[in-house]
């Protein structure tokens, strides 16, 4: 408890919570987008059930990993020597992160550019499957994004309180938005390509990051929000000539 209160008292503990919620919440963009489109892929009426659970995964992985920082730690260590390269576990689960964020996403590309026609006989069984294999999906990137965030919360400050709370708000943060940005994605075709874009992007920079060739986040999330800019504007102008043709109508 003294410990907690010491917490309390130091400004220095403030900044430090207030920059990993922060950061933590810039992280939780990308898992946010891969939910987003993959539960949107559902039925409507199981689209914000597989986001609440998605996003309470992320919550108990990312709590569970932070009961085991020491374990984590250790997963920056070399395991492996390939062609001259040492990698380690995280290198590794970084590399097959990113590649199946690629696959996904150029998947759903390809579904978007030439649908397949559903058969309207095996609908039933074709929700079932598709509620579960999206579970397993969110649960496989949510592992990925929540062992970056958590080695990013213990490269930032050694005060376990902070990362608890940091997590905890982080992850309620994305509860709150992934309605309204699923919702906003479905809505608008043209978002979801351009947040499959992204999602190769960000495979690609996981891939880098697990070949050791450092990638700035900053540079990543400005090009995001300069292509997410261009968007709004080209949204903007197709719904000032909709309001024109009315008009003239």
């Amino acid at each position: 408890m003294e410990y907690l209160l010491e917490l309390a008292a130091s400004p220095t503990a403030w900044v430090a919570l207030a920059t990993l919620i922060v950061m933590e919440i810039v992280l939780g963009i990308d898992n946010l987008i891969f939910i987003s489109i993959l539960t949107n892929k559902l039925p409507e009426q199981h689209r914000q059930k597989a986001r609440r659970i998605g996003i309470g995964m992320a919550l108990i992985l990312r709590l569970g990993l932070l009961s085991t920082i020491a374990f984590i730690v250790q997963l920056t260590e070399p395991v492996i020597d390939i062609l001259g390269h040492a990698f380690s576990w995280k290198d590794m689960i970084l590399v097959a992160g990113g590649l199946f964020l690629l696959w996904k996403a150029t998947t759903e590309i390809h579904h978007s550019m030439d649908p397949a026609p559903e058969d309207p006989k095996s609908a039933t069984s074709t929700v079932t499957l598709g509620f579960a294999a999206a579970i397993g999906q969110i649960l496989m990137l949510d592992m990925v994004f929540s062992i970056d965030s958590i080695i990013t919360a213990v490269g930032m400050t050694e005060h376990l309180p902070i990362m608890i709370i940091a997590v905890v708000v982080s992850v309620l943060v994305m509860l709150l938005a992934a309605d309204p940005l699923a919702k906003f994605i479905n809505d608008n075709p043209t978002v979801v390509m351009l947040a499959l874009g992204f999602l190769i992007m960000i495979g690609m920079t996981l891939i880098a990051e697990g070949f050791g060739a450092h990638v700035p986040k900053g540079y990543v999330y400005a090009a995001m929000a300069f292509s997410a800019t261009i968007e709004g504007l080209n949204m903007m102008s197709r719904r000032a000539k909709q309001r024109k043709v009315a008009a003239q109508a």
